[in-house]
């Protein structure tokens, strides 16, 4: 688990603040799994928005907040917690109701949370790819030179995930999201996916008879998986019924509904898709 130092807090202004407090997007998944989270807990919240549309993520002062500058950032009593896997196990640890990581499953839930945690830049391959226009990805390039400039420790050390971040922007610039890449994230994803449905079979959510964290966070990359046109329905019928199922609860919807613009830009781009046949489906064969 990741957890700041006081001395990687550069904006102290943060240390001072009381109860529970959020900095998240709107659209960001990882933002989604920790609000998802907070309503299911039922705990007050203060919500501080960040324009990713905007790289305001980089700007001087969220750095001086997440060294990293990935969202979700939660303040609880001034202590800064980054990482939303690690921001969500916080919260079931901290508010025990309802209890989203049984203590006789813990490890397992553990496993689980890395694996999820390995196909994140694979999300970020087949979203940039197939979910959103070009002019809406990427990030400036003012941007990443404050990242790359900033001299920022998480837990006291120069933190080498910031390399992994200013890589993964830079390629997308030069090339954009090869078939290649494509194709290796949905293959890569099909197996995980394949595997959940199989953990299914006699139970109704993912470790059980009752919902856990697992459930959330496996719910959100298969909400974003079907944003970019992969067959969900068609690969795994019985995972979609599950993902029906949890998209029915209020605290979950509300949480992952588009705002009509970015409904009616992801139908152009994905008709545009269709006309020139690059949707995910051509692309990678799947």
């Amino acid at each position: 688990m990741v957890k700041l130092y006081s001395k990687d807090i550069k904006t102290k202004e943060v240390t001072e603040w009381k109860g529970l407090h959020l900095f998240h997007f709107s659209s960001s998944s990882c933002s989604q799994k920790a609000r998802i989270v907070l309503n299911l807990k039922g705990v007050d919240w203060v919500s501080h928005p960040i324009n990713l549309l905007k790289a305001k993520n980089y700007s001087e002062w969220y750095l001086g907040i997440n060294p990293r500058g990935l969202i979700p950032a939660l303040i609880h009593d001034g202590e800064v917690h980054i990482e939303s896997n690690d921001i969500v196990s916080y919260l079931d640890d901290r508010f025990e109701t309802p209890k989203l990581i049984p203590a006789q499953q813990r490890e397992s839930v553990l496993e689980q949370l890395n694996a999820e945690n390995d196909l994140h830049l694979d999300l970020r391959t087949l979203t940039f790819g197939f979910s959103l226009p070009k002019f809406l990805i990427g990030k400036p390039p003012e941007a990443l030179d404050t990242l790359a400039s900033s001299e920022g420790t998480v837990e006291g050390k120069k933190d080498s995930h910031k390399q992994v971040q200013l890589a993964f922007w830079r390629d997308l610039a030069k090339q954009g999201i090869t078939p290649e890449q494509a194709t290796n994230s949905v293959e890569r994803f099909k197996r995980k996916f394949t595997s959940l449905e199989a953990q299914l079979a006699n139970q109704e959510f993912l470790l059980g008879d009752r919902i856990t964290i697992i459930d959330i966070v496996w719910f959100i990359y298969a909400h974003r998986l079907k944003s970019t046109g992969y067959p969900f329905k068609r690969l795994h019928p019985g995972l979609e019924a599950w993902y029906q199922s949890l998209l029915y609860r209020p605290e979950i919807a509300k949480e992952v509904a588009d705002p009509l613009p970015l409904k009616v830009i992801r139908f152009l781009t994905q008709t545009y898709q269709a006309i020139t046949n690059t949707t995910l489906e051509k692309v990678t064969g799947i």
